[in-house]
């Protein structure tokens, strides 16, 4: 009997869940610093100078500036938007609470995906959107996940971070559907590194305005350019390898690993702590999520 073939994406797919996991951790030490817009300006920018020599070599650049339109609109809603949201929203709920309401970005997706593209969800589908949205309120209704100098300033404010972070997602779902019917068919370095100079070009006036009195400290340019270099532009690169090598539902997949790796690095590294309510609802929301994206297809019973 031979051996079962081996699956080389697997490596990409951990690497890339281990990374975007990690960008949580960084983004929050940025932010200490940085404060929301200028800590995602400088993650876009870094990113852009990481890929752009990418592009040149690849002979691509005509092809990002054909299409510079649509991809400075993606580059907002799939970059900008998004990462100032996250910024913001991480300075007043934990890494880990972030990192599972990220996972709802499929969620979204298919939600845009059934008003926008008329992609009507079949029954499952539609059942896994309800379940995942009532366990977002059940995780937004605890204050397990928000942080104690948060607390103290208001309740108002890590409920209005749970809101930037559920707006981040809704972000990238628009930008998802938005990308397959106006960007289809670009090279996926294209598509990665337009829109990312797309979210520097948008960004950069807020972020001078926002820009810190105080000189940031070394650590908060080192998380900076580990959020740039390895969250968003090599994690962009290992995503678009594994859509090729794995098939688009397997890349897609990995959202479901990534608040897993988050909450470790949280916990680890920040000393946050993970409730059995939030490990629930997390649990709830995942599988919601993958209800209605058809990774979880109920079976049918024998006839």
């Amino acid at each position: 009997m031979s051996a079962a073939p081996a699956r080389p994406w697997l490596a990409d797919f951990v690497l890339l869940a281990a990374l975007w996991g990690a960008s949580f951790l960084f983004m929050r030490l940025a932010t200490v610093e940085f404060g929301a817009l200028p800590t995602a300006w400088l993650r876009v920018a870094v990113a852009s100078l990481f890929l752009l020599p990418l592009l040149l070599v690849r002979r691509q650049a005509a092809q990002m500036h054909q299409h510079w339109k649509p991809l400075l609109l993606v580059g907002l809603l799939n970059s900008g938007i998004p990462f100032a949201c996250y910024a913001f929203a991480l300075a007043y709920i934990t890494t880990g609470l972030s990192a599972i309401l990220n996972a709802t970005v499929p969620l979204f997706g298919a939600l845009v995906a059934w008003f926008w593209l008329k992609d009507r969800p079949s029954g499952s589908r539609s059942l896994g959107l309800g379940l995942g949205f009532v366990g977002v309120a059940l995780l937004a209704s605890d204050q397990a996940g928000f942080r104690p100098a948060a607390e103290a300033s208001g309740r108002w404010l890590p409920v209005l971070a749970v809101g930037a972070c559920l707006l981040a997602t809704l972000c990238y779902g628009i930008a998802a559907n938005y990308t397959k019917r106006h960007l289809s068919g670009l090279p996926p370095l294209v598509t990665a590194t337009g829109s990312q100079i797309g979210a520097t070009l948008g960004l950069a006036l807020p972020a001078l305005w926002q820009w810190p009195a105080r000189l940031p400290g070394t650590s908060a340019w080192l998380a900076l350019l580990a959020a740039g270099v390895l969250c968003t532009g090599l994690a962009y690169l290992l995503f678009f390898r594994l859509i090729e090598n794995a098939g688009p539902a397997r890349a897609l997949a990995v959202t479901f690993v990534i608040p897993l790796f988050a909450l470790v690095y949280g916990v680890l590294l920040l000393g946050e702590t993970v409730t059995p309510w939030m490990a629930g609802c997390g649990l709830v929301v995942l599988c919601g999520t993958a209800l209605a994206t058809g990774s979880l297809k109920p079976k049918r019973a024998p006839v």
